[in-house]
């Protein structure tokens, strides 16, 4: 244990300096004395073209912002006619969105001419204030969405602009893309650093006279792309809800180069060609994402817009073993697992601790889920979402099986990776009598409490069935000893359109559906609980939802036998 602690110590400290330096950095640059000589990128002459935006406005949003009213991550500011880049950001999530500028696709949606007028009266704002140089503005991530938004909105801020503005904006932009050029290597790593490497490709291809600067980006986009998308098409992060934003950022990018009559890299299109695929492996027949590491509520109008561009449409592999996930489907039945390892400490940022949790889907409904995390709000639940608690999976002596830096002065400034998780999974994966059969084990609770989780599903060839088990192993010896600490609860965080029910033997549940397709819960030998929980990734917000617990200690109950099965299936 003491050993542990100082290997995470030591890790935290590394950690917190990498991200520290690169702080130092991005300030310094954003200074105006820094010599921007060093990462020049010479003054357009013209915008080419503007990239395409696959994300959706909101023309109602338009008409509120010409009212003062702005409301960003689940916080509204009222300006009150004074602009809002001169307000206090009411949290930082708020401030990130603003100076991100994203938010012109409502304008652009609007198209009205008092929705371009405002749309350039709040950018010639940023412009005279030097916003990029605000505190918040200067991360590299809001930086470069600014870059892109800027691009992809030039239409909508230069039609019908004055020759003065024209070149007010094209100099902040190219300040700011020189920015980024400079910046970029010393971004956090993940999407951060991926955002930068995006945002000067467009711009290399969207801007006149910059053959250098498209080289430069497309160096930079291809290692990203190699590092950060898995052979399986999955990301280094682990959050599926990554997949939806990278596409709808390489889409466009892709057909820049299209514009351009310049190829495409290879890297590109390959990391297109795999990212596509998993976003059906990750889908429920409701459409909505499975809720691992970070995965809210799914953003349906962006996976429409990206499954659009899917030539191929085909059934979804059941097998991604670079991200460390499962999927089992028949019969319409679906069984989403998590068998993989925490990601790297620079990309834990966002990781949970649900290695071996499961999601259930039947038809057009979900019976299992995890918590997942809210649309807004995020910071606020982060740390109750990333615990294996909040996961349909096993939980022992209420501790999570990855272990997560503690809240202190170096959080504050990098947050709360993960130092330590699951090291050692075994995945099997089988049939017997034509079902499908998963295997996998875990060591995350080994050092600690020298327990190893195994978990067991079986699929039935119909997908009326899913026969599970949970087995906790000595990790070191024959057996447990006799003070050895193993108590355990298997929680199954059941979706809020669930209601569940005590049947009339006292020890099965009954699952109702909304449809009437209900379900039956049973683990015989076992004493089943029916408890609060509650689902963080509803459309309006987090419900109030329920949880099945069946609990015991490893020496005594070392196997606990589990079955969901159709009701349907029993009556026949």
């Amino acid at each position: 244990m003491a050993r542990d602690v100082y290997a995470d110590r030591a890790r935290m400290a590394l950690f917190a300096a990498e991200i520290g330096w690169s702080s130092l950095v991005a300030r310094a640059m954003a200074h105006p004395w820094f010599p921007w000589r060093a990462a020049s990128v010479p003054l357009p002459s013209r915008l080419l073209f503007a990239p395409h935006d696959l994300r959706t406005g909101d023309p109602a949003r338009a008409g509120e912002f010409y009212a003062g009213r702005y409301s960003f991550a689940g916080r509204l500011v009222l300006t009150d006619g004074v602009s809002p880049f001169d307000m206090e950001p009411p949290s930082l999530e708020w401030a990130r969105e603003l100076f991100s500028f994203g938010w012109l696709r409502h304008l652009q949606a609007a198209g009205s001419p008092i929705a371009r007028a405002h749309a350039r009266a709040l950018v010639g704002d940023w412009i005279t204030m030097r916003g990029h140089r605000l505190p918040f503005a200067s991360a590299p991530e809001v930086a470069a969405r600014r870059v892109m938004s800027w691009l992809t909105q030039s239409p909508l801020i230069l039609q019908d602009a004055d020759p003065g503005f024209h070149r007010r904006f094209i100099r902040s932009l190219t300040a700011q893309v020189r920015y980024l050029k400079s910046v970029g290597p010393n971004a956090p790593d993940g999407r951060p650093r991926l955002a930068c490497a995006l945002a000067l490709g467009l711009a290399g291809l969207c801007m006149a006279d910059q053959g250098r600067l498209m080289r430069t980006a497309q160096k930079r986009l291809i290692d990203e792309l190699d590092r950060q998308v898995l052979g399986d098409g999955g990301h280094a992060g682990r959050n599926p809800g990554t997949l939806i934003e990278l596409l709808l950022d390489l889409l466009p990018l892709r057909q820049c180069y299209e514009a351009r009559h310049v190829a495409p890299p290879p890297a590109l299109l390959n990391a297109i060609d795999r990212l596509m695929p998993m976003l059906r492996f990750f889908r429920h027949a409701d459409g909505a994402f499975a809720l691992f590491n970070g995965m809210g509520p799914t953003p349906a109008d962006g996976l429409a817009t990206v499954l659009a561009y899917d030539d191929a449409r085909g059934r979804p592999v059941s097998n991604a073993p670079y991200s460390g996930y499962q999927r089992m489907e028949a019969g319409g039945t679906v069984v989403i697992a998590d068998t993989g390892r925490p990601p790297p400490v620079s990309l834990s940022l966002e990781a949970h601790a649900g290695c071996l949790s499961f999601e259930l889907s039947a038809g057009r409904h979900r019976l299992v889920v995890n918590c997942g995390l809210p649309a807004t709000g995020r910071e606020e639940w982060r740390a109750v979402a990333r615990q294996t608690a909040a996961h349909s999976t096993a939980v022992v002596e209420d501790t999570s099986s990855c272990r997560f830096a503690s809240a202190g002065a170096l959080t504050r400034l990098c947050g709360t990776p993960v130092l330590g998780g699951p090291a050692e999974l075994h995945v099997d994966r089988g049939g017997r009598g034509g079902a499908d059969v998963l295997r996998a084990s875990h060591d995350g609770y080994a050092g600690r409490f020298g327990i190893v989780h195994q978990r067991s599903w079986r699929l039935s060839p119909d997908g009326m069935r899913l026969d599970g088990e949970d087995l906790f192993r000595v990790a070191h010896g024959e057996e447990f000893s006799a003070d050895q600490p193993g108590r355990y609860a298997i929680r199954f965080h059941l979706h809020p359109s669930v209601e569940p029910s005590r049947a009339s033997d006292g020890q099965t549940v009954i699952l109702k559906l909304p449809d009437g397709d209900d379900w039956a819960f049973t683990a015989p030998d076992a004493t089943v609980t029916i408890e609060e929980s509650i689902f963080l990734a509803g459309g309006s917000g987090p419900r109030r939802t329920e949880q099945l617990v069946i609990s015991g200690v490893a020496r005594k109950e070392p196997r606990v036998e589990w079955t969901f099965v159709r009701l349907k299936a029993l009556r026949e």
